[in-house]
């Protein structure tokens, strides 16, 4: 059987042989071509049986002319038995068939065997049995249905050895319209087309003619050119045309009988009929994490989003225009269970940056920001932004470069005796202005200038900022929980544990009762039994008859290595979980459900172990009470009275860099979620975007709350949790990338979550942080492998012969893509340069 690739029926009988391409003689394309030539061809041929096709088959021989009448009806009777067709069996049949075989007293391990497919006729069918018209119930109840893409039409090559016939008979039919063919298929689906080979015994000639039939019927161009066809020569071009792109393999260069497997990626039809040679096509199946398709030619970016209208507010007008059909799809199309996972794996991990962040600018601004705060801002910020936005799949959250922002303004602040919320809230409100006026502008158009280049730098940046704070917390908790290295077992006695000796409880009770009575003890009785337990090791105490007593006796100072494990142990759980999808393990419904949930599995696993082992790990610590952190300050921050006058003026030069800052930090992000390789329907809204996150910065500082732009590794792993698959493949062939299930309730139900978390807080105390820190790794680490540039950072490592076949290569240099690869790595290491100090607040300037 072939879908897409060929399957064979192994020796045996019992099983299909895994989907290979399949290998075809030269020779046996070449008898095809003369079996269409000089064979039956009946097009567009109006029949709605099986018996009614054979019949005007065998009606007519163009060289021979009409076949005697006892001929047809041996034919037709042969073509008419009942085939014999191979199940695909789950392994609990199998099983069910091996138990009751033994029953039935055929030895273990000795199973009935049909005959190998591609004997002779008789030997695939059931002898005397006729074929039904009606479909038979193992056909409608066949799993291997599930593989078959809906509207999948059936084609039947029906060869065989005939001792009577003296010369091969061969017909190919295409019927008029798809036609239900009864029992013939092994699953029930319409048929349109039959080529049929009759002749006498020739060593296998007819199998491989017939194997060649059902390749070219496989293959799209030409059966475009049968279904297109008018006469028997347009079959005759279609052929050709497959032949010209025929490739052969030279013999005693390979092994025939080896198994090619399918190719992770096909080279789609229009781009076989181009005029391009082979070498120069690229190759990528549209999966958003290919090598070849981030390396694809031309800028993956939509020119119309980002086109000047030279109105003013006309980009914003025309990003409106387009989302506001998609509205209401924004909230249908995530009634899927993968957008229950995305929404628990992002909610995570949106709570986790919270608390970070939050706990840093509590930090560095005494308190007027905390971790409260940063809840309440994510949460509000986050919320309207995804109802409101043009992309609702970007996720809000703190940045690097606004909290470095945030700790220069408020040293600056607590040096010249200013008010630091009120000198805050004048620049968020020039930052807001500036906003509005860009958006009126139209300067989101810039964005098409960013190149390649750029993205990478800065996604980049990011993934390693994720990476490393993630490691650094984890390594401080050294720090927290120091690791005793002088800790021996041998030694707890001297840990705070006492050795109790079997005869000091005889002592114990005397010396209580002497002790209450207030009465001196005599001088033999002031002998202290415990004066000989001290100094004793472990061994010693038990040796001599002994129990330890003291809380250290068992003490192991092992936090430190749990949260260790923790957090590697998530980090590799839930990269090899996400794997899942692609494995040859459970079916295809288990794999994508694991692969689905993947994270939240993984947590939840871990907090088990973390519950069983009962260890004090650190814990996810999460506000209980709705006030400010600073009682200081209040929930409105009031814009005159504390400051001078001028200074409502003057901070429109520190908003200058805030605009720039924000500006880029949210267009960098967005073009990264918009690229062409997502394959988003709905389109962008850079424009209406930028709108939403100015508006909220006149909210976020006349509250005091933190301001907020696009979070690059969050967002997009929020759009890796809610990539849609095909359903249906055929055997051998990989799940289409079909894009991202573009809504917006994920995004909602997430700030919605994080908004009430202040009274979720008894639930999430149990969530270890080692476990949240080992998402936030595989984040960072998903999202750098997610860029080209780590791919030619491996290059830099491999011997130019065993390189992979990435198309850049086919026509770039290889020194070129070094010198291209070493600029890139020596501006990021800049940027980290830059940022790590406190000029980083014109890191969006050197971007």
């Amino acid at each position: 059987r072939w879908i897409k690739f060929e399957e064979k029926v192994e020796d045996g009988g019992e099983r299909w042989s895994t989907p290979h391409v399949p290998a075809l003689p030269l020779h046996s394309l070449f008898q095809l071509r003369t079996c269409l030539q000089k064979g039956t061809v009946l097009l567009d041929l109006d029949a709605a049986s099986f018996k009614e096709i054979i019949d005007k088959a065998l009606s007519g021989h163009p060289e021979e002319g009409e076949l005697q009448p006892a001929l047809r009806e041996r034919l037709a009777a042969l073509l008419l038995l009942q085939p014999r067709h191979q199940p695909t069996k789950s392994l609990l049949q199998l099983l069910t068939e091996l138990t009751l075989s033994r029953c039935r007293g055929i030895p273990p391990g000795i199973l009935p065997v049909p005959p190998a497919r591609g004997k002779k006729a008789k030997d695939r069918s059931e002898p005397g049995s006729q074929l039904s018209k009606t479909p038979l119930k193992e056909q409608l109840r066949n799993r291997f249905r599930k593989k078959v893409p809906p509207g999948a039409e059936a084609a039947h090559v029906a060869v065989a050895e005939v001792e009577f016939l003296e010369k091969p008979f061969s017909a190919f039919i295409r019927l008029k319209h798809g036609a239900s063919l009864g029992s013939l298929a092994e699953v029930a689906l319409p048929s349109r087309f039959l080529f049929i080979l009759l002749g006498p015994p020739k060593v296998k000639a007819y199998h491989e003619v017939g194997r060649a039939m059902a390749t070219l019927l496989m293959d799209e161009l030409f059966q475009r050119a049968a279904r297109q066809a008018e006469h028997q020569e347009d079959l005759i071009t279609g052929m050709e045309t497959f032949l010209d792109e025929l490739i052969v393999l030279p013999p005693g260069k390979w092994d025939p009988s080896a198994r090619i497997p399918p190719p992770s990626s096909l080279p789609s039809p229009c781009r076989r009929t181009a005029v391009d040679p082979p070498e120069q096509q690229p190759h990528g199946n549209g999966d958003m994490a290919a090598a070849g398709n981030r390396a694809s030619p031309g800028h993956p970016r939509s020119g119309e989003e980002l086109e000047r209208t030279g109105r003013l507010f006309g980009g914003l007008l025309r990003d409106i225009r387009r989302k506001a059909p998609w509205y209401g799809s924004d909230f249908s199309d995530a009634l899927h269970p993968q957008c229950l996972s995305a929404v628990l794996y992002i909610y995570l991990a949106t709570v986790t940056n919270a608390i970070t962040f939050g706990g840093m600018l509590g930090d560095a601004t005494a308190n007027m920001q905390g971790v409260l705060e940063s809840f309440l801002g994510t949460a509000f910020a986050g919320f309207i932004f995804c109802l409101f936005s043009g992309q609702p799949l970007t996720i809000l959250s703190s940045t690097g470069p606004v909290l470095v922002f945030e700790r220069l303004l408020f040293s600056f602040s607590q040096d010249h005796g200013l008010d630091y919320l009120e000198f805050r809230l004048w620049i968020g409100l020039w930052v807001a202005f500036f906003g509005v006026v860009l958006v009126a502008t139209e300067a989101s158009h810039l964005v098409r200038h960013f190149t390649r280049f750029t993205e990478e730098g800065f996604c980049a940046l990011i993934s390693l900022i994720f990476i490393y704070d993630s490691l650094k917390k984890m390594l401080s908790l050294a720090d927290a929980f120091p690791i005793n290295w002088q800790y021996r077992l041998d030694n707890v006695t001297s840990y705070s544990c006492t050795c109790n000796l079997w005869w000091r409880r005889l002592f114990n009770p005397i010396l209580t009762c002497l002790t209450t009575l207030r009465l001196p003890p005599l001088p033999s009785m002031q002998y202290n039994p415990c004066s000989q337990a001290e100094g004793l090791s472990r061994t010693q105490c038990l040796d001599r008859g002994g129990h330890l007593l003291g809380t250290s006796c068992q003490y192991v100072p092992d936090v430190t290595l749990i949260s260790f494990l923790l957090f590697g142990g998530t980090f590799l759980s839930c990269a090899a979980l996400k794997r899942f999808r692609s494995s040859r393990y459970f079916p295809a419904g288990v794999r994508k459900l694991v692969s689905d949930f993947a994270v939240i599995l993984v947590i939840l696993t871990s907090c088990a172990v973390d519950a069983t082992l009962g260890l004090e790990t650190p814990k996810l610590l999460v506000p209980s009470e709705l006030k400010p952190t600073n009682p200081a300050r209040g929930w409105i921050v009031v814009p005159f009275g504390a400051n001078p006058w001028w200074v409502c003026l003057v901070s429109a030069v520190p908003a200058v860099l805030v605009t720039i800052l924000i500006f880029m930090d949210q267009q960098i992000t967005a073009v990264i979620l918009n690229r062409k390789e997502y394959k988003l329907q709905k389109g962008a809204g850079f424009h209406l975007d930028l709108l939403c996150v100015s508006l909220l910065m006149v909210v976020t500082s006349v509250t005091g709350l933190p301001w907020y732009v696009s979070a690059t590794v969050i967002s997009l792993a929020h759009m890796e949790s809610l990539r849609k698959e095909s359903e249906t493949s055929a055997p051998g062939e990989h799940p289409e990338f079909l894009g991202i299930r573009e809504q917006r309730l994920t995004g909602l139900a997430i700030f919605v979550l994080m908004g009430v978390s202040v009274f979720m807080a008894p639930v999430l105390k149990h969530i270890p942080m080692p476990v949240l820190y080992g998402v936030f790794l595989h984040m960072g680490v998903a999202a750098l492998n997610s860029i080209q540039l780590l791919d030619r950072v491996r290059l830099l490592l491999i011997p130019a012969k065993h390189q992979p076949d990435l198309p850049y290569l086919r026509h770039v240099p290889l020194r070129r893509v070094h010198l291209f690869t070493a600029i890139q790595l020596l501006c990021l290491a800049l940027l980290w340069v830059l940022k790590s100090t406190t000029a980083a607040i014109i890191f969006p300037v050197m971007v």
